[in-house]
């Protein structure tokens, strides 16, 4: 799983910081999200998916790997 942010699209709503605030965190001068890590563990993947289904702005996409995809050490798909 790769989550990402748009910080163009965030309201600064705070839902994903109370939903994982883990991964999430809201900048203290605008309000805007950031990640707090790069590497997502595993229990944290539901939070994430509904942390970016409530984001009222559509701020996190998150994007899945499927069976037939793997990542290398950088994180980008291979075949």
């Amino acid at each position: 799983m790769q989550v990402s942010i748009d910080q163009d699209r965030c309201c600064s709503s705070g839902q994903c910081v109370v939903t994982a605030p883990e991964v999430f965190e809201q900048d203290d001068r605008d309000g805007l999200v950031r990640l707090r890590v790069s590497v997502l563990p595993p229990v944290r993947h539901a939070d994430v998916r509904l942390a970016s289904e409530l984001c009222p702005g559509g701020a996190i996409t998150v994007t899945e790997e499927g069976p037939d995809r793997a990542t290398d050490d950088t994180g980008s798909a291979t075949a």
